[in-house]
């Protein structure tokens, strides 16, 4: 993988991380049609990574009271309106269980190598994305409960499967659990945080692999135009969260996915 092939996949992962159409299907759609092959599955991982960035800055003050209120109730000094932050933190865990559980039989199968399997998955989103608009979630983050969590918690380990979005399958689910429309996105993208974490861990071991495939040039060049666009892209979904506008994008899904189902080998 060349330098100016990194850009390109950075900026594809900065839009698609946040944008709900896969960005980890897009990957796999990219090196397809750029001709690269396999790489390590950490390459992805580490444009994660710099989405993962945007997330805590774009939510940095909601992290940051849910730490506080952490730090407050370990050290035995918890106050009253620690409650809901808490109890926000403990169902992120919870989710976040539930996700792991799902992802560890799911990626084994390594299918962020399987272009075909990829297209199909794309028009499970664009499906997804077509019925959010009739969701009428209207709790919000003080009556989200284990069931929200554990909803949700289950589609994000499904959205392992590449093509399958992961901002758009949890955003869908949290509207259909009842969680209203802000909260939704926000709860998916605190959500995003251990998911990131926690594949980055499980793909640690390959590093070594990657730096004889992918320069440190074209890493770091492939980063920070992921980063770049992640935080153009996150400002647009936010606004059409709150809209209600999701569905737009599976007019782009379908014909993708239609298209890779004869086109990808």
């Amino acid at each position: 993988m060349n330098f100016w092939q990194s850009i390109l996949l950075g900026i594809v992962q900065g839009i698609s991380e946040f944008i709900p159409i896969s960005s980890s299907g897009h990957l796999v759609v990219m090196r397809a049609v750029l001709g690269i092959g396999e790489i390590p599955l950490i390459y992805d991982v580490v444009l994660h990574i710099a989405t993962l960035i945007v997330v805590i800055v774009f939510f940095r003050e909601r992290i940051m009271r849910m730490i506080v209120a952490l730090l407050r109730w370990c050290g035995r000094r918890s106050r009253p309106e620690d409650a809901r932050e808490l109890k926000l933190t403990v169902l992120v865990i919870l989710a976040t269980m539930v996700t792991v559980a799902i992802a560890l039989v799911i990626r084994p199968l390594e299918l962020h190598n399987a272009p075909r399997i990829t297209a199909g998955a794309f028009l499970v989103t664009a499906t997804f994305l077509a019925v959010a608009h009739l969701a009428k979630g209207r709790v919000g983050f003080d009556g989200i409960g284990g069931r929200h969590a554990l909803v949700v918690g289950a589609v994000q380990g499904l959205a392992v499967i590449p093509g399958i979005s992961r901002s758009g399958s949890t955003i869908t689910a949290a509207l259909y659990s009842g969680i209203s429309r802000e909260e939704a996105g926000e709860f998916s993208f605190l959500l995003s945080i251990p998911a990131i974490l926690g594949a980055l861990v499980l793909e640690m071991r390959h590093l070594g692999e990657l730096g004889e495939m992918v320069s440190p040039l074209a890493m770091a060049g492939g980063f920070l135009a992921s980063l770049v666009f992640g935080f153009l892209s996150l400002s647009l979904l936010v606004r059409l969260i709150q809209g209600g506008k999701l569905w737009v994008f599976s007019f782009y899904l379908v014909p993708l996915g239609i298209w890779g189902l004869f086109a990808l080998t």
